[in-house]
């Protein structure tokens, strides 16, 4: 990345950013570099490996180098009364960066995060409203999504339990869960090796010494889970041509909005969802953003961080697509119930990159 500010310079900028975010009233909040690798394992799984970094602790055991600020801020606010806050942090992030080599591991992020509120579409729309406010003078590209669309399809689709549960948890990985879709579908068939298992009257009668954690019972138990599988009846065409139809929406809001209320008249699980997108449109737009010219994009959000359920956005510089999101935020009240003991809140926020919008500042 050319032209790369010194840390002095991002810290710098940091607090510039944070200073106006705290100017809009939230409150200023700091967290822990290294914190339990449990936490983000359960959220996760070991899928969470790939993109952290971990350590050993004599005392604690296994650690993490944050990877975000994310589940820190939600466990601090969910260890409270769980009354309506906002917050402001800024700090560094720890990210292995396998897929972009280019890219720092180690950088700083600004963050604006908002709990509570009865109208989730007007906190929706503050949050987004103020990363535009801010950063207006770097001419950004946004982009938004809505996760909470796909799991309602996902929600309604006429599959079993433990088929709905499989697609649902890869919603966050796209080549996994369109793969998913095609087998259960009878597009693409079942692997060879699952096949010869499966026909096996005993597969357990010649397996060998018992290597590894899982115990005979496990196994035994996801060989009947494959074979359930197996005996499932195939995924429509019909719903797989609308999935298909709900994942290539691509336009203006307005538009992207009529597409999927016509995509809903045969697939009427989304259509609360769509309710909750055009109830955000009318916040966006009473909060001045131009909804006619905004971006959706129904896949948009896919592979970022799993705990995001509703609203998705992101800012861009068209004019340097070798550059990561400058911004990138959602909705994530799952989350708090996750990590709320029972209770959740509302809560919706985002993150903006200090060392890119020094970059985006000095080339305008």
């Amino acid at each position: 990345m050319s032209n790369t500010p010194d840390k002095r310079q991002v810290r710098s900028e940091a607090e510039r950013l944070s200073a106006a975010f705290a100017a809009r009233g939230a409150d200023r909040f700091e967290a822990d570099i290294l914190f339990p690798a449990e936490v983000l394992l359960d959220l996760y799984g070991e899928d969470i490996r790939a993109r952290a970094y971990v350590t050993s602790d004599p005392a604690q055991g296994e650690m993490m180098m944050r990877p975000d600020f994310t589940v820190p801020v939600v466990q601090y606010h969910m260890a409270g009364d769980g009354s309506p806050a906002c917050y402001t942090y800024a700090g560094e992030v720890f990210r292995k960066q396998e897929d972009h080599p280019d890219r720092p591991s180690e950088y700083m992020q600004v963050g604006y995060e908002l709990f509570g509120g009865a109208d989730a579409a007007a906190a929706d729309a503050d949050v987004f409203a103020v990363f535009v406010e801010e950063l207006e003078p770097l001419n950004l590209r946004a982009a938004t999504g809505d996760i909470g669309i796909l799991i309602a399809m996902v929600s309604h689709l006429q599959v079993s339990a433990e088929r709905r549960a499989a697609l649902m948890r890869h919603i966050w990985r796209p080549a996994r869960f369109n793969a998913l879709v095609k087998r259960f579908a009878g597009i693409t068939p079942v692997p060879a090796s699952r096949v010869s298992l499966l026909e096996q009257a005993d597969p357990m009668a010649q397996a060998g010494p018992m290597i590894g954690l899982r115990g005979e019972h496990e196994i035994a138990t996801r060989i009947a889970a494959l074979r359930a599988d197996a005996d499932e009846p195939k995924m429509s065409s019909e719903e797989v041509a609308l999935i298909a139809a709900v994942l290539s929406v691509s336009e203006t809001c307005p538009n992207a909005l009529a597409r999927l209320h016509d995509i809903g008249v045969d697939m009427p699980g989304i259509l609360p969802a769509l309710e909750r997108f055009e109830a955000r449109c009318a916040a966006l737009a009473r909060r001045g953003v131009d909804v006619d010219r905004l971006r959706f994009e129904a896949s948009y959000g896919r592979t970022s961080m799993e705990y995001y359920d509703g609203f998705v956005f992101g800012f861009y510089a068209e004019a340097r697509p070798d550059l990561p999101p400058v911004v990138t935020g959602g909705r994530y009240d799952a989350l708090t119930h996750r990590l709320g003991n029972g209770h959740e809140i509302p809560a919706v926020g985002g993150v903006v990159r200090p060392d890119l919008t020094l970059i985006l500042g000095g080339a305008a």
